[in-house]
C-alpha cells in the first residue's frame, strides 16, 4: 500500500483518510486530488473486500418462547457468525460514524430510537448494498477518473467512483 505523507502530520493524515474513505463509501463518489485518490483507493477496496467475504456469514437460530396464554411460539432470528462480527468491528474501528439526518417533523425521542436501530449506516451499506453487488468480483471496485488541473493551484483533480 502506498504511504504518501501528503504534507500532513500523521494524526491529521490518518483522520483525513478515514474521513475521505467514509464519505466515499457513503456517497459512492469523491472528487479530490490525484495523490489523495491514490491513497484512498486501496483502503476502500480492502474494506469492500472484507464485506464481500463476510456478508453471508449468518446463521438462523430458532428459539421457543411462550406468549401470555402459555402457548409455545417458535421465533427464528438471524444472527451474525463470529467472523462477520469481527469484520464489522474492524470496519467500525476505521470508519467514522455518520449522523443520520433528522426526518421532517421527527421528534427527539423518535430520532434517538431510529439512531439506535441503525448504529453505523456506512457499515450497513457495505454489508447490505455493496457486498452483494460485488460478490463474485475479484477486486477492482474503485475507478479513478482524471478531471484535469484545478483552477486555483493547478493540482491534478480526480474523481473516485465505485464501479
Amino acid at each position: 500500500m502506498p504511504n504518501r505523507k501528503l504534507n500532513k502530520a500523521t494524526d491529521q493524515r490518518d483522520a483525513m483518510l478515514r474521513n475521505m474513505v467514509t464519505a466515499f463509501l457513503w456517497n459512492g463518489k469523491l472528487v479530490t486530488t490525484e495523490t489523495r485518490a491514490k491513497e484512498v483507493r486501496p483502503i476502500a477496496e480492502k474494506l469492500i473486500t472484507l464485506a464481500v467475504s463476510e456478508y453471508k456469514n449468518t446463521e438462523t437460530v430458532t428459539k421457543t418462547t411462550y406468549n401470555d396464554k402459555q402457548q409455545a411460539v417458535e421465533v427464528e432470528k438471524v444472527i451474525d457468525k463470529p467472523s462477520k462480527l469481527h469484520a464489522r468491528r474492524q470496519m467500525m474501528a476505521y470508519l467514522y460514524d455518520l449522523p443520520l439526518p433528522r426526518e421532517e417533523k421527527e421528534g427527539a425521542k423518535a430520532y434517538r430510537a431510529r439512531v439506535r436501530e441503525t448504529p453505523h449506516p456506512v457499515i450497513e451499506k457495505l454489508f447490505r448494498e455493496l457486498a452483494p453487488k460485488y460478490d463474485g468480483t475479484a477486486g477492482g471496485y474503485v475507478r479513478i477518473y482524471k478531471l484535469g488541473p484545478r483552477r486555483g493551484d493547478g493540482a491534478e483533480v480526480c474523481m473516485l467512483e465505485l464501479k
